[in-house]
């Protein structure tokens, strides 16, 4: 295949590699290779994703809850690792809060001739193209948007969805017959039930007739032995990322929060329901193009302060959500490929149904392909 080698680069967690999903098959439907940088938490949701050829991996000093120090020794491997690849364009994918210009340093000192990314600062000779996402993008759309500019487009039948490789068959960890998955964990507290809140929604969800099966990483085998009980299956730290693709893809409904297994569960088409503390916007983060419902009240107090613990006693925003609603959220999200209408709702409950594949951004999916073309890109340092 004829086209550039082309770097796309998205350092933070799994959830957010996930949601680089469409953007990455556009790039690599432009490109004669492609590969992924991104840090070791992300590591394992990018070997999952359609369209790498490579996935690179490094800690950035300026990236995660408990960034690793500057190290001379790090950054000196990452810029052989880059140059050895001969890669003509990068894209730097980043969140609206985050700057992509420490790396798109790093980039054309390892060589990379032309860099594309979303950014609110002067980025002077480090970008050959500054896109200025739209304000109220969701993420996957915002990555799209700017690869669309960058001169990439989704091949033809690609809705622009998230989605991974094939999951493997996980029978032997679930059981036989239909089940729901609840995913109490979050690696920020104030995005998840309390253990005790979070173990009453598993008994109430048990009590009108579900499965249950309880999922969670190695680290949280203590939540989900709480939260299981004896009414739910518990398969705290038995899946890797793959296997709980799996999981995900087999069961009728998700219940997750804010973080990367919603995203996950989005990818193998699961419908979710989704406790969403507005610590962070849901219109940025929300599950993506599946039907889901959101619960909890998205004009707390903490709504926008991007606070990892809870600022209001009680966690109302969440542990206030009655059984009654998550069960009738359930419920709604039911059967795949329906639209999402769970009844007459209050500030806890927010229906919606699946994302359309418009584009959103500053400019959309469907506008010129030459990059710089949109009104919200600049070429060079200009302001």
């Amino acid at each position: 295949m004829t086209g550039p080698r082309t770097l796309v680069v998205r350092l933070d967690s799994a959830g957010d590699v996930l949601l680089a999903g469409p953007a990455l098959r556009a790039v690599a439907a432009g490109s004669s290779y492609t590969a992924l940088l991104c840090g070791p938490q992300g590591a394992p949701a990018a070997r999952l994703l359609p369209g790498v050829d490579e996935v690179l991996v490094f800690e950035a000093p300026w990236v995660g809850l408990r960034p690793v120090p500057v190290s001379r020794e790090e950054t000196d491997t990452l810029l052989r690792t880059v140059a050895d690849g001969r890669f003509d364009r990068a894209l730097i994918l980043v969140s609206y809060h985050q700057s992509p210009l420490p790396v798109a340093l790093l980039l054309k000192l390892a060589g990379v001739g032309w860099i594309a990314a979303d950014s609110e600062d002067y980025p002077g000779a480090l970008l050959d193209l500054r896109h200025h996402r739209d304000p109220h993008g969701h993420e996957a759309r915002a990555a799209l948007d700017l690869a669309r500019d960058a001169g990439f487009r989704l091949p033809p039948g690609d809705d622009g969805a998230l989605r991974v490789l094939a999951p493997p068959d996980v029978g032997q960890l679930t059981g036989p017959g239909p089940y729901v998955v609840f995913h109490p964990g979050a690696a920020v507290p104030a995005r998840a039930w309390s253990a005790a809140r979070a173990a009453r929604v598993a008994a109430a969800l048990s009590a009108a007739g579900h499965r249950v099966v309880v999922t969670g990483a190695a680290a949280e085998k203590e939540l989900t032995a709480v939260v299981a009980g004896d009414h739910a299956l518990d398969l705290g730290g038995a899946t890797d990322l793959a296997q709980l693709a799996g999981v995900l893809a087999g069961a009728r409904v998700a219940v997750v929060g804010n973080t990367g297994p919603a995203h996950l569960a989005a990818a193998v088409g699961t419908p979710v329901v989704c406790p969403f503390a507005p610590v962070v916007p849901a219109e940025r983060w929300r599950p993506y193009q599946v039907p889901h419902v959101l619960l909890g009240d998205q004009n707390a107090p903490c709504a926008g302060s991007r606070a990892r613990d809870c600022p209001v006693p009680g966690h109302p925003c969440l542990d206030g959500v009655s059984d009654e609603k998550v069960v009738r959220a359930v419920a709604a999200c039911d059967g795949r490929g329906t639209s999402v209408s769970p009844g007459p709702s209050g500030p806890e409950v927010t229906s919606v149904a699946p994302d359309t594949a418009v584009g959103h951004g500053t400019s959309g999916l469907h506008g010129p392909s030459r990059p710089g073309d949109a009104s919200g890109t600049e070429r060079g340092a200009t302001v």
